[in-house]
C-alpha cells in the first residue's frame, strides 16, 4: 500500500512539474490552464473548479469552467508583470492541486488594460490612458454566421466606434433570413429552437462568442455584453424566463469564460422593465452576484425601456440610459449625471433610421445634435441605425454588416475632438445657468449652440479657473460640414460683474445650426483657490 501511495505521489509531483513552467503572458492578456477531467453526469453542475493565482504580494481567485469533451479551463488576466504561481482546487480529484507558474510580461503597444471609472463621471484604462466611449449597438451581430459577421468586423475596423453593445443570447429579429447557427444551451425536448436545458451549456456557442469578443479587443473596441433581453418571446425560446438559479449558473459560467478578456463590460439587461419574468430584486441579486464573482471588477450597468432603474445601487458602476428627449438638449441630459454622480452613457438616444417606430426616426443631423448635446452635458452618446439594406434586409441595429447612415462620419469627427480634449474629460462649467459651455475651467472649453443659429457670439465664461487678462485661442467648428476654422485674433478675458469673464471682441459665426466653438488657453489658468467659485 505504501508503495502505491509513493508511486501516486511521484506521479502527482511529475504532473505538477509538467505544469510548472508556463508560457509568458502579457499584462492584461489571458493566461489559460487546460485540464482533463470527468465528462460523466453533468459537469456544468456537478464539478466545481477554481484556481488561486499569486505573485507574492497579490492573490486573485478565479473560477474555471467546463469546455466540453472532458476539457476544463481556467483563465486569468494578470493585473501586473512578474512571476505568477497558481494552484487549482476542485471537488474532483483529477482537477485539484494542479500547480504551475508563468511570467507576466509588460503589455504590448495598444494594450492599456480594462476600462474603469475615472474622475467621477468619466472612464479610463488601467494604465491611466483616458477612455472616452463612442459607442454603437448591434444586438445580434455575433449570431448571424461567418460571412455576415466578418463583414461587420471589417466595417467596424474603419468606423469611429470604440464600444459595441451586443446580446449574449440571440434575438428573434432577422432570424428568418439569418438564423443563429449556434444556441447557448442544449436542446432538452422538441425541435430546436423550442425547449432548452440551460443546466447544460453549449460550449461551441460560447467559444464563438469569445472569439468575436477577442476580435473586438484586437480592434480596440470594448464589448458591452447584454446578459438578458426581452426579444425572444415571439418564438418562446425561454431565455428571458430562466429561474434565478439558472440565471446565477449562467452568470457564473459567463464570468468564468469571459472575465479574463480585458475589453468586457457587463450589462444585465436591455430594456430590463420589458422582461416581465424578473423583479427589481432579481436584478439587484444578479448585479451583486456579478460584482462579487468577477475578479477584475469589470464595468456593470442595466439599461431601461420606459421605467428607469434605481441607478444609485452600489453594484452599478455607470448609468446606461435610454432617453431620447433628455439627449436632445444638454440642459436635460446633465440632470441624469447630477442625480447619480456616476458616468452617464446615453446608449440609446434614439437611432438614425426610417422605422415606423419613433425610436428609430432620427435624421443624421438629429443624431449628431444629440451626440454633441450629451457631450456638453458631460456624458457620452451611443449610436445605431435602422436603415434596411435593400439587398438582404440587414439592419445595423440587429445584424451589423454595413453602415448606411449620415451620422457615423460626423461622430468620427466628434471623436477626434474628444481624443484631443483634456484627459479628465468634458464637464459642464455652470449647470445652474449656462447650458452651452463645457470643458475644464481655465484651460479648455467647448461651446455648442445646438439648433440655434447665432451670427456672432460675445465670449462670456463662468469665472471658475480664469484670471484677469488670460488669453485663449478660438476655433469655429461646423459639426455637420466637419470643418474647424481658426479665429484670427486671440481672446483676452477680464472679469465682469459677479459671475463672468468676458472678452471684448465678438466672434463671427455662420448663422446656421450645429455650430460649436473650441477655446484653448494660451496662458496658465488661475492657481487653485485663487478665485473661488461664487457662493450663490
Amino acid at each position: 500500500m505504501r508503495l502505491w501511495r509513493a508511486l501516486a505521489l511521484l506521479l502527482a509531483l511529475c504532473g505538477a512539474a509538467a505544469q510548472a513552467t508556463g508560457r509568458a503572458t502579457e499584462q492584461w492578456g489571458i493566461h489559460e490552464i487546460e485540464l482533463k477531467g470527468p465528462a460523466d453526469g453533468n459537469p456544468f453542475v456537478d464539478v466545481q473548479l477554481g484556481a488561486r493565482f499569486s505573485d507574492g504580494a497579490q492573490t486573485v481567485e478565479v473560477d474555471g469552467f467546463y469546455d466540453g469533451d472532458g476539457v476544463y479551463r481556467v483563465r486569468f488576466m494578470p493585473p501586473r508583470p512578474g512571476r505568477w504561481t497558481w494552484v487549482t482546487h476542485s471537488n474532483r480529484w483529477p482537477l485539484t492541486n494542479k500547480q504551475g507558474e508563468f511570467t507576466a510580461t509588460p503589455p504590448k503597444p495598444g494594450n492599456h488594460g480594462p476600462v474603469g471609472v475615472r474622475h467621477g463621471h468619466h472612464f479610463g484604462h488601467a494604465d491611466g490612458t483616458p477612455y472616452k466611449p463612442v459607442g454603437t449597438t448591434m444586438y445580434s451581430w455575433a449570431h448571424r454566421g461567418p460571412a455576415l459577421e466578418e463583414q461587420t468586423l471589417q466595417t467596424l475596423a474603419a468606423a469611429p466606434f470604440n464600444k459595441v453593445r451586443m446580446l449574449v443570447f440571440p434575438q428573434t429579429a432577422g432570424t428568418d433570413r439569418h438564423p443563429p447557427p449556434l444556441w447557448p444551451c442544449e436542446a432538452s425536448s422538441g425541435t430546436p429552437p423550442r425547449k432548452w436545458d440551460c443546466a447544460r451549456f453549449n460550449p461551441a456557442f460560447f467559444r464563438h462568442l469569445e472569439q468575436r469578443v477577442g476580435q473586438l479587443r484586437d480592434l480596440g473596441i470594448e464589448a458591452d455584453l447584454i446578459l438578458h433581453h426581452p426579444y425572444d418571446d415571439k418564438r418562446e425560446w425561454g431565455f428571458d424566463s430562466m429561474t434565478r438559479e439558472q440565471d446565477d449558473r449562467y452568470a457564473r459560467y459567463l464570468v468564468a469564460r469571459l472575465a479574463a478578456y480585458r475589453n468586457v463590460w457587463w450589462s444585465l439587461a436591455n430594456e430590463f422593465d420589458f422582461i416581465r419574468t424578473k423583479t427589481d430584486a432579481d436584478w439587484g441579486h444578479l448585479g451583486q452576484l456579478l460584482q462579487r464573482i468577477d475578479p477584475y471588477n469589470h464595468l456593470r450597468s442595466i439599461h431601461n425601456g420606459k421605467r428607469i432603474y434605481n441607478q444609485a445601487e452600489g453594484w452599478i458602476t455607470h448609468v446606461s440610459m435610454q432617453h431620447g428627449m433628455a439627449a436632445a438638449e444638454a440642459s436635460r441630459a446633465v440632470l441624469f449625471r447630477e442625480a447619480w454622480r456616476k458616468p452617464v452613457v446615453f446608449d440609446e438616444l434614439k437611432y438614425e433610421g426610417r422605422h415606423d417606430r419613433r425610436w428609430a426616426q432620427l435624421t443624421g443631423q438629429q443624431m449628431v445634435q444629440a451626440f454633441w448635446a450629451v457631450t456638453i452635458a458631460g456624458s457620452y452618446g451611443g449610436h445605431s441605425e435602422f436603415i434596411p439594406d435593400p439587398a438582404d434586409g440587414t439592419i445595423w441595429l440587429a445584424q451589423g454588416k454595413a453602415l448606411r447612415g449620415q451620422s457615423p462620419p460626423r461622430i468620427a469627427f466628434l471623436k477626434q475632438i474628444l481624443d484631443t480634449a483634456p484627459a479628465e474629460g468634458i464637464d459642464p462649467i455652470d449647470t445652474f445657468e449656462d447650458v452651452f459651455v463645457a470643458g475644464q475651467p481655465g484651460r479648455y472649453y467647448l461651446v455648442y449652440f445646438g439648433q440655434q443659429a447665432p451670427a456672432e457670439w460675445l465670449p462670456r465664461l463662468y469665472l471658475t479657473g480664469l484670471r484677469d487678462g488670460q488669453r485663449f485661442k478660438a476655433e469655429v467648428i461646423d459639426t455637420w460640414a466637419m470643418t474647424i476654422t481658426p479665429v484670427k485674433e486671440s481672446l483676452q478675458f477680464s472679469p465682469q460683474g459677479r459671475y463672468d469673464f468676458v472678452a471684448k471682441n465678438p466672434i463671427k459665426l455662420p448663422g446656421k445650426p450645429g455650430i460649436a466653438l473650441r477655446l484653448t488657453a494660451l496662458d496658465a489658468p488661475a492657481a487653485p483657490g485663487a478665485k473661488p467659485a461664487v457662493d450663490d
